[in-house]
């Protein structure tokens, strides 16, 4: 009769721990290599102002729904529904930075799982002598529960989204110089100052006016009404000039 080998512990021990190795998954985190190359991001020569209106029309044109839109970032999403029970929600986010040469655009798309979730509510029915009894008479809810999330990896995904940014991005940037023309106001020309005018010289102080002499008035004789009919009376003669006395006479 042969005997039976009976395996050493040791050799057991070391197979089970290998095929429990192999059975554990490796932690994510390993995967992460952080590198400059990691495909999330794209550079532009444009402000990123201009980048990120791209971005926003790109998305736009394939339809997807903006929740928010700023001068350095976009957020949207898009739902699908590959079967009755399923319900999938892809959310986008886009950040534009500024650099020395345009901008740069970092790019993350998150796939959000959901599952219908059938709940059923049981119609009580009261009896006197047992008391009450549930009866599944009732009806059912349908609502969607997150079965789980996950970043979309680096790829053919990014690539087709950057693309159509950069097929956008040269009307966007002429749209926006022109706008900033317009909204310029325009430089008026320049008018020369007129130049202060000499002050006028002072006038010289007048000589004062003599003051108005005091002649007397002349009198005159109220004419005299003379009745009708009446003769003028005669002219009063003039009285005879007295001679001078000679220088030989003498005086008495």
């Amino acid at each position: 009769m042969i005997p039976l080998l009976r395996p050493v512990p040791s050799l057991l021990a070391a197979l089970l721990l290998a095929l429990t190795a192999c059975s554990t998954p490796k932690p994510v985190y390993q995967a992460e290599r952080f590198a400059a190359d990691n495909g999330y991001s794209r550079r532009f020569s444009a402000t990123p102002a201009a980048t990120c209106e791209a971005a926003r029309r790109a998305l736009l044109s394939q339809g997807y729904q903006i929740n928010d839109a700023r001068a350095d970032g976009v957020d949207a999403k898009k739902t699908f529904q590959p079967d009755r029970d399923q319900h999938v929600e892809i959310g986008v986010r886009v950040t534009c930075a500024p650099e020395t040469s345009g901008s740069i655009a970092f790019a993350n798309a998150e796939q959000t799982l959901y599952g219908v979730k059938k709940t059923s509510s049981a119609a009580s029915v009261g009896v006197g002598a047992v008391g009450s009894i549930s009866l599944p008479l009732g009806s059912s809810d349908d609502s969607l529960v997150k079965i789980g999330a996950e970043t979309i990896p680096a790829g053919e995904y990014y690539d087709r989204f950057f693309d159509l940014v950069k097929h956008y991005l040269p009307e966007v940037a002429r749209a926006m110089a022109a706008s900033e023309t317009k909204a310029t106001p325009a430089t008026p020309p320049s008018v020369p100052q007129a130049q202060p005018l000499p002050a006028a010289p002072e006038p010289a102080a007048a000589a004062p006016s003599a003051p108005p002499s005091t002649a007397t008035p002349a009198t005159t004789t109220p004419a005299t009404t003379m009745p009708a009919g009446a003769a003028a009376p005669a002219a009063t003669p003039a009285p005879s000039p007295t001679p001078a006395p000679s220088a030989g006479s003498a005086v008495q």
